[in-house]
């Protein structure tokens, strides 16, 4: 409540935004229904007004009097509607306030004028003019302020002209401002309270708005975190490949595919050559950026159904659905001759990169992932006792190179 309490808070004498900013923004949100209410308020309006030239004609007969009033009734109607054309086409409830206003002011001047041409009947034309007043204040969308000035004129030019043409008493003069006054201050009370309670209302709708864009911010935050977590969880931060919890997820699921449609299943186990001595002499550094070098060399060597992960140090698994021993052997290869192909920085030129792979086939709907690593895992140790840079491949527990 405090931020409504500042943000929207509303003057208490013109029931508008203390803050400019915001009560332009209410301006520009209600300007079409403004206008459209507008619109019709005046179009309604000016039927009553001109509709009252047929009392003028039973009051005046076919009169000099009776024709100046039809003739400033006319006039009245015809820019008034002429408005209402206006406003309905290009008005604008935040940037032309003075258009909105300008009716009030042409219904307010043809009411005086009446009291003139009709000075006999103002006690009837007393009655219009409060029917008028509360008009002014709750049927024509306008500012309070504008609607003020508006009334105020029509009641005290009302009141000269009553006190001139009419020649009425100072008692009467007393009364007919004492209701006239009356008028005035219950419509304006009347227009303070609708407006305060409207912008009460389009306060906390924004504030209904901008607590839901901070929730949705706050919830795009979450999914932003999530999916970094995720990321980190799922992926290895050296190489970029699947770590291997997320690794071993996934192949667990191609494995039991495989499985369920009786297709084969290879698990490669690779394990870089000499990486302690790359370590060793050139520095962690650039055993980073040869593991990085042969992740890239091993993923544009797989199919796009092929799933890749760091194991740990560096080794590297594979795991690759509906490929039998055959296959399994050139891919294993295939990838060997890619990584031994890889240039090497400058001062790493004197040596060559290689790998060693071994490989483990399921050939049992019994076979769990544990076991191929295990036996891919062996197939690798053979390669890498009989001298590294080969592919083994483990059959039911038989390493053949």
């Amino acid at each position: 409540m405090s931020s409504l309490n500042t943000k929207y808070s509303v003057h208490w004498l013109t029931g508008q935004f203390c803050e400019y900013r915001m009560e332009s923004m209410y301006r520009r949100i209600i300007k079409t229904r403004a206008r459209f209410e507008t619109r019709l308020s005046l179009i309604l309006g000016s039927f009553i007004f001109g509709m009252f030239a047929i009392t003028d004609y039973h009051l005046l007969g076919l009169t000099r009097e009776y024709y100046l009033l039809i003739t400033m009734r006319i006039v009245v109607v015809s820019l008034c509607l002429l408005l209402a054309f206006i406003i309905g086409r290009w008005g604008n409830y935040f940037r032309k306030i003075w258009l909105h206003a300008l009716p009030l002011w042409i219904f307010a001047t043809g009411i005086i004028l009446i009291v003139p041409l009709r000075p006999e009947s103002l006690a009837t034309q007393v009655t219009a003019v409060v029917v008028a007043t509360m008009a002014f204040y709750l049927l024509i969308p306008n500012l309070l302020t504008v609607v003020t000035f508006a009334s105020l004129y029509l009641s005290i030019g009302f009141l000269t002209a009553a006190v001139l043409f009419a020649e009425i008493s100072p008692v009467v003069s007393l009364r007919l401002a004492l209701l006239l006054i009356m008028a005035n201050v219950v419509g304006f009370c009347a227009l303070l309270r609708l407006e305060n309670l409207q912008r009460r209302q389009f306060a906390l709708l924004q504030e209904e708005r901008d607590q839901n864009r901070h929730l949705l911010k706050e919830i795009a935050l979450r999914k932003d975190l999530e999916a970094q977590l995720r990321m980190v969880a799922e992926r290895d931060a050296l190489t970029g490949l699947d770590s291997r919890s997320h690794f071993m997820k996934r192949a667990k699921a191609l494995l039991q595919r495989s499985q369920v449609e009786k297709k084969p299943f290879s698990l490669f186990m690779i394990d870089v050559d000499h990486f302690k001595r790359i370590n060793d002499t050139w520095g962690h550094t650039h055993g980073d950026w040869v593991l990085t070098k042969v992740a890239e060399a091993c993923a544009r060597s797989l199919r796009p159904t092929d799933v890749i992960g760091r194991f740990g140090g560096e080794e590297f698994i594979v795991a690759l659905p509906d490929t039998g021993p055959d296959d399994a052997q050139i891919v294993a290869e295939r990838l060997k001759k890619k990584v031994a192909e890889l240039p090497l920085k400058e001062e790493m030129s004197e040596m060559r990169l290689s790998v060693t792979i071994g490989i483990a086939l399921a050939y049992t709907e019994e076979a769990d992932l544990d076991s191929l690593i295990t036996r891919a895992d062996q197939s690798l140790y053979v390669g890498k006792r009989d001298g590294r840079n080969r592919v083994v491949m483990s059959r039911e527990g038989t390493e053949e190179g």
